[in-house]
């Protein structure tokens, strides 16, 4: 079973609020009884403010008074019926400020280093805008005396993976651009 979000507390607002048992609550903080006993004395915790795990959806004032009606029960976490959060692992990211001057090295380093990948796909990979490629490829940049090539993977613009997926695009499509037309396949 995984614990509630802070258990400490949670544990807190448990022993204020409810009648439950302290290994009922021990155990679904997981933590020992002898903590919330602490707790409960004024011990541990005396100046931390309670986390109500009903206001969050952990609880659910029934599954509280079931358990309080029965020493012996042991509180379940509600499920939530809300889909689970993904990560985000495609397109643009937000690039911090300290790190927009990286881009036009970034440019010009992809430029190199990769001539396969479409304007999109770098400014999809970095997060830039069509302008400043055309400006760095046509070295009309303003800052084109002091830019350097560089990798937007060590400059932290983008992942390696997202570098490399992008660069297979380029060379999968390079290959089916570049593939012989054949009259039997077209009928």
């Amino acid at each position: 079973m995984s614990l509630p979000l802070m258990p400490k507390a949670t544990a807190v607002w448990l022993v204020e609020n409810t009648s439950l048992t302290f290994e009922q609550i021990a155990q679904f903080c997981g933590m020992h009884s002898l903590e919330i006993q602490a707790i409960a004395d004024g011990d541990v915790g005396a100046s931390m403010m309670g986390l109500n795990p009903v206001a969050n959806g952990q609880l659910t004032k029934e599954e509280i008074a079931r358990c309080e009606a029965d020493p012996s029960a042991v509180l379940t976490r509600s499920v939530s019926d809300l889909p689970a959060l993904m990560p985000r692992s495609k397109g643009a990211r937000y690039t911090p400020v300290s790190k927009r001057q990286d881009r036009p090295d970034a440019i010009a380093w992809l430029l190199k280093h990769h001539p396969e990948l479409s304007d999109a796909q770098i400014r999809k990979l970095l997060g830039t805008t069509k302008n400043s490629i055309d400006a760095v490829r046509d070295r009309t940049h303003w800052n084109m005396a002091n830019i350097k090539a560089r990798n937007p993977v060590m400059l932290g613009l983008c992942t390696e993976a997202d570098l490399k997926k992008a660069v297979a695009a380029a060379e999968e499509s390079a290959a089916k651009a570049n593939a012989p037309f054949d009259v039997e396949d077209a009928e």
